[in-house]
């Protein structure tokens, strides 16, 4: 433990903060004129602090001068010092951060994650923390909008956007809320999912001295299997042609022949798949017979199509076979969303990847990626973005703890890479899963999108919604400090269906290898009705 603090002091003296002092007495000024005077306090040879204001609850903050595709506004829910920071990580890097400072602290601090390229502040993140009393920061992870131009021919970008922005922002951000409050926080937690997901998984596997408590969703681990995956969809509907792909007049068939084939796998015909593992949809069942109507107007597939759809819910492997990203979970909507995301382009994180962090050359052609450039990014793994090590030893020794949730209706990173990461943890550290429990539990969502939505109970509490529930059992950032802070650990997540405002039902989604079966004549509506078995 002595060897890990000095490792975060390490990093706050590098970042110039190491002089501030800290009364760990409760005593000081009152809030505004500590706001105040905030800015005026936390300057340093890197730290350049922007502003402090005072933001009242209720305030709808509309952040200028932002890149257009980032979220530039939010509801403020309470009464928040709000910190805006400048941080030179390098000679040529640098990450704008936030900080916002509860007038109703909990004594807790929390670092928030960011989603895709990852260049935007978290505001809704940076709200749902404070309202629940966090000390709070997020950053633009070292560059400016959904795009990964600032990679071009500079390494230190890549290492703020892999892991440097996080490990800046907590250490800044635990100083500040130290100095403000005038005692130091009890504990430490990470939220962020996506991007945010691998980020969190970054900090367990590489940091892991710095967070007691990590909710880490939909992560995009396996980045370079990602990005390649990601890009391979683009390249087959490039390949097979417009009458190689089914017409939208067929994707509901293709979705209620989805359900038909493995709706019932899980004893609810529900439309909700809480299993999609064990489903193993066969696509032929809907190719046109002779007098069908064909052709833009088809409810119907022809072979080829059936074939494009094949190719859509497989894996992907690379160069002499070797397994590069697991297949595309099926669920009910995933034509829809690889024909809009995919069809006219390649996907913007996949193509501005490869171009300016890898081979750093905006003119790359990144419409036709095969399998020598996926073995080149694999090769070329720069700062060690993939974040894919099985060994969380140095996180359970410390005592920290991570809860991982992945929507089971995630067409933008298979959920099924989840499965495939809990699994690894076990080989690599030669674990049971009763083991592995005490640090890491993973919850696989039936009905959530990616991050949150979807056609199920998708509300967790692992987002700012106002609707949710902050009950531990239903809110997995409040079970990961329950189970921090007085060891009662999550055995499932009961997550709610809210629609136009109102809780439709609630449902109970499982500890990973379990899975969710309803019992002979339930309720899928009734949680009580559902069993986790293997």
């Amino acid at each position: 433990m002595a060897k890990n603090n000095s490792i975060l002091s390490a990093a706050v003296c590098l970042l110039g903060l190491c002089s501030i002092p800290v009364s760990a007495d409760g005593r000081g000024p009152g809030f505004e004129k500590s706001c105040r005077n905030l800015e005026k306090t936390v300057k340093s040879k890197n730290v350049k602090p922007l502003f402090s204001e005072l933001v009242s609850a209720g305030t709808q903050l509309v952040v200028p001068d932002l890149d257009a595709s980032c979220q530039n506004s939010t509801t403020v829910p309470v009464d928040i010092c709000r910190l805006s920071l400048n941080v030179t990580t390098s000679a040529t890097s640098d990450v704008l951060m936030e900080v916002w400072l509860p007038k109703d602290w909990s004594g807790r601090f929390m670092a928030t994650g960011n989603g895709g390229i990852a260049g935007c502040v978290d505001y809704a993140s940076l709200s749902y923390g404070a309202s629940l009393g966090f000390a709070t920061t997020g950053s633009n992870n070292g560059h400016s909008g959904q795009n990964g131009t600032r990679f071009l021919n500079n390494l230190e970008v890549i290492k703020d956007y892999s892991y440097r922005a996080i490990t800046t922002s907590a250490a800044v951000g635990k100083d500040v809320t130290a100095k403000f409050y005038r005692k130091a926080h009890k504990k430490a937690y990470y939220l962020g999912c996506s991007t945010g997901g691998r980020q969190g998984f970054k900090m367990a596997q590489d940091f892991p001295e710095i967070f007691d408590g990590i909710v880490a969703g939909a992560p995009a681990f396996n980045f370079q299997g990602l990005m390649a995956w990601s890009g391979r969809f683009h390249t087959i509907i490039s390949a097979v042609g417009p009458d190689g792909v089914p017409p939208p007049s067929s994707w509901a068939a293709i979705d209620a022949e989805l359900l038909a084939q493995c709706d019932h796998l899980d004893g609810a015909v529900d439309g909700i798949l809480e299993d999609p593992s064990m489903c193993n949809f066969r696509p032929e069942a809907l190719i046109c017979k002779p007098g069908d109507t064909t052709g833009a107007n088809a409810t119907c597939i022809t072979g080829k199509q059936a074939d494009t759809v094949r190719q859509f819910l497989s894996p992907l492997y690379g160069l002499n076979g070797t397994y590069l990203y697991p297949r595309l979970e099926p669920a009910p909507g995933f034509m829809p969303f690889i024909a809009g995301a995919y069809t006219a382009q390649q996907f913007l994180y996949t193509d501005h990847w490869y171009k300016y962090a890898l081979y750093n050359d905006p003119n790359l052609d990144t419409s036709n990626l095969g399998p020598e450039q996926w073995d080149y990014a694999y090769k070329n793994d720069p700062t060690g973005v993939r974040t894919y090590s099985g060994d969380l030893s140095k996180l359970a020794s410390r005592g920290a703890k991570v809860l991982h949730y992945h929507g089971l209706e995630d067409i933008l990173i298979s959920s099924a890479s989840s499965n495939r990461y809990y699994d690894l943890v076990s080989r690599t550290m030669s674990m049971s899963s009763s083991e592995l429990d005490n640090f890491y539990r993973y919850f696989r969502v039936s009905g959530m999108s990616h991050c949150r939505g979807g056609s199920g109970a998708s509300v967790i509490g692992n987002n700012f919604q106002q609707d949710g529930s902050l009950d531990p059992t239903e809110n997995v950032l409040m079970a990961m400090v329950k189970w921090v802070e007085e060891g009662v650990a999550p055995e499932a997540v009961i997550g709610s269906r809210v629609v136009d405002g109102k809780t439709d039902y609630k449902r109970i989604h499982c500890k990973y290898p379990l899975r969710n079966v309803l019992g002979f004549n339930g309720d899928p509506k009734n949680p009580e009705d559902w069993t986790c078995t293997l």
